[in-house]
């Protein structure tokens, strides 16, 4: 007899709401020998969170509780906030005060219940742990170990007991893996020593330990890795592409080169392809290799490091476009009228070989410059024309609407003498003829699995919420911009015409800045939800599948369509789509939120050369204890109010104003500022004003 089960249908069936344990054993007859085992199982389905005891000792259904199951995301102020299960940007959150975490933790999974009919809520039990370690400072405090978390949100100092420590000393930077959780307190044990509190690889390290990114590969991957990518190719049933003149276009320092791209004249339309590495060849489904690769979910960038979704010997090696070497791609080739409107595709497997490995600095001198002997003549012509194709298609896509953002990222490097060099931002032509190219692919790709109802990794991008736009046009109103449209029903175009208002403006990019914030993050969902951002209907990652796992998911189900649509493949695709959809979107956020961090660090460190220097920088951030300020090159720093003239000043967030009664500061105003200081431990840097 399966009591658990019965148990649980008799609760979904109504029969068992609102009773208490004997009543609902009474309400099963069961024989005497199961009375005592029920008991159990209703205990066990109690702390499961599968059933709820409420006043009076009576057991209820979560539904019928109102009970939902979310996320903790906790702030270091004590207080958190629940995301629940299935949350959507447009849907509410709840707000936790610290009295009622009822020890929950940082990015536990609980059940909860709404308190009266505001956005409240009540944890009612911890269904599971989010965090099995952390990094942090070990120190020494009356008689005991404690690791400090670097990430105070995590809510919880880490109690370590001697014998556990690992050779870890006070003042060292560490990874914790916690053992025992308390009402007040957690335990835990050192499994990793990563150096001295503050010094700057060390804390670089501890940035990618607190991400759980993984920097090693398990040997039978490599060695998987290693195997397959030593297979010759061969043309077998694919497109032979060797003979096209075809070009690969990216950073310097680049190694795993995911596309190529060509460009063909044919009686006055234009033929573009864009051939991307086709690594579903190499990597399995279900094979070790793509279990490790489903497991990191992309590569990760550093200025001084890469850690990649798929071993070298497959992201440099095979997989690579490298000059001159024929290797296996998937072929979306794209005819162009002569205005840059799209008239057909198709897409096939295929064999290429590059001619031309070149960078994005190369291409610049060739098309916007005319310099001569980077390239033969052919390829000369080739670059000419794509970027006369880039220009077409970028007008092409502000007419459908297309919100273009100018938001500058900085690109940090270590030069070959240890140096951290960070430039000013320059988004070339070269750049956005790629970024073109690539875009007109991916929605090639989706609307061919959406024609076809295929189950797919759609890259979806939802409109921004009301709330969000209200603030948007609020912002740019007190800027003295009268810009209008649909706050309940934002379209892409409404954006578009408040960029195009500011475009000559001195506080552009900070519009531009408050803009993005106000949109929603994009992400993966297998039902194709459209891209807001792009004005696009239907859109997908289809150009970089040696980083992203999504795109190789779309490359599997490509192939299963193109070899014929397997009704079993695509049935297998349609019940994982989902949860890959779920996962591969926490794993970009994790990735991109350590890469931010590690850009944070790298800049204080840059920063650390120049204290004393004056630069001309705008108000890029504006909080009631200060302002920050950005410099060119993407820099940012914090001025304390303390620093700031002599004066009374009101904080006015709606309007991101700081206003005294002589002095004001608001988003987009130009200043002269002075470093004054780095704090490695909250990676903030400190201006004052000159």
């Amino acid at each position: 007899m399966d009591l658990r089960k019965i148990i649980l249908s008799a609760f979904k069936s109504g029969k068992l709401e609102n009773k208490t344990q004997n009543e609902i054993i009474s309400s099963l007859h069961l024989p005497p020998s199961y009375k005592k085992p029920a008991k159990a199982v209703i205990k066990n389905l109690s702390s499961e969170g599968l059933i709820i005891k409420v006043d009076g000792g009576k057991y209820v259904s979560p539904e019928k509780a109102g009970a939902f199951y979310a996320t903790v995301k906790a702030n270091a102020g004590g207080y958190a906030f629940l995301i629940p299960d299935g949350y959507k940007e447009r849907e509410n959150d709840y707000f936790v005060p610290a009295k009622r975490l009822n020890g929950a933790l940082d990015k536990d999974k609980v059940l909860a219940i709404p308190l009266g009919k505001g956005d409240e809520a009540l944890i009612l039990k911890i269904i599971s742990r989010g965090r099995v370690s952390v990094t942090g400072r070990l120190i020494y405090e009356r008689g005991n170990y404690f690791v400090i978390p670097d990430d105070r949100a995590y809510g919880a100092d880490v109690l370590i007991p001697r014998s556990l420590l690992k050779g870890a000393v006070d003042g060292d930077k560490v990874v914790a893996e916690i053992t025992a959780h308390h009402q007040d307190f957690v335990n835990g044990k050192i499994i990793k020593v990563l150096g001295a509190d503050g010094d700057f690889m060390t804390e670089e390290e501890a940035i990618i330990a607190a991400a759980e990114l993984n920097t090693e590969f398990p040997p039978y991957v490599l060695e998987t890795a290693e195997k397959v990518s030593s297979e010759k190719v061969v043309l077998g049933d694919r497109v032979d592409l060797r003979s096209l003149l075809t070009v690969t276009i990216d950073g310097v320092d680049t190694r795993d080169i995911d596309d190529a791209v060509s460009l063909e004249k044919i009686g006055g339309k234009l033929r573009l392809g864009v051939h991307i590495a086709d690594v579903s060849h190499y990597v399995k489904y279900n094979g070790c290799i793509d279990k490790e690769a489903y497991e990191r979910g992309t590569s990760v960038y550093f200025p001084d490091r890469v850690l990649p979704m798929l071993p070298k010997s497959l992201s440099n090696g095979a997989c690579s476009l490298n000059e001159g070497e024929d290797r296996y791609a998937m072929s979306c080739i794209m005819t162009f009228d002569e205005n840059g409107k799209k008239l057909d595709y198709e897409i096939f497997e295929s064999v290429i070989n590059s001619d031309k490995r070149l960078t994005y600095d190369e291409v610049t001198a060739v098309i916007e410059r005319g310099e001569t002997g980077i390239v033969t003549p052919e390829i000369a012509d080739m670059l000419k024309a794509m970027a006369d194709l880039c220009l077409k298609l970028e007008a092409v896509r502000k007419n459908d609407g297309e919100v273009s953002l100018d938001v500058k990222e900085a690109h940090i490097y270590v030069d070959e003498s240890g140096e951290i060099v960070i430039p000013d931002c320059d988004r070339a032509l070269s750049h956005r003829l790629i970024e073109q190219f690539m875009v007109s692919a991916n929605e090639s790709v989706a609307d061919f699995a959406l024609k076809r109802k295929a189950p797919f990794l759609y890259r979806v991008h939802e409109k921004p919420t009301p709330e969000k736009v209200s603030l948007l046009y609020g912002f740019i109103k007190e800027l003295g911009i009268n810009a209008k449209g649909n706050a309940e029903d934002a379209s892409p175009k409404d954006f578009q015409k408040i960029l195009e208002l500011v475009e000559d403006k001195p506080f552009a990019p900070v519009v531009n800045k408050v803009m993005l914030r106000s949109m929603q993050k994009a992400r993966y969902c297998e039902e194709n939800l459209g891209h807001f951002g792009l004005a696009s209907k239907c859109y997908c990652h289809f150009t970089s599948p040696i980083r992203r796992y999504p795109d190789l998911f779309v490359h599997r189900v490509l192939k299963a369509l193109l070899r014929g649509g397997d009704g079993e493949i695509l049935g297998k695709y349609a019940a994982i789509s989902p949860k890959a959809a779920t996962d591969t979107s926490e794993k970009e956020r994790r990735a991109e939120q350590a890469e931010r961090d590690v850009d944070d660090l790298y800049k204080l460190a840059y920063m650390q050369k120049h204290i004393g220097e004056q630069f001309d920088a705008v108000v890029s951030g504006v909080i009631e204890s200060g302002i920050f300020a950005e410099l060119s090159n993407t820099i940012e720093g914090f001025i304390r109010i303390d620093l700031l003239p002599n004066d009374y000043y009101d904080f006015f967030p709606e309007k991101f104003l700081l206003k005294g009664r002589r002095h004001s500061f608001k988003l987009g105003d130009s200043v002269k500022v002075k470093a004054i200081g780095c704090d490695l431990c909250s990676r903030r840097i400190q201006f004052s004003l000159v």
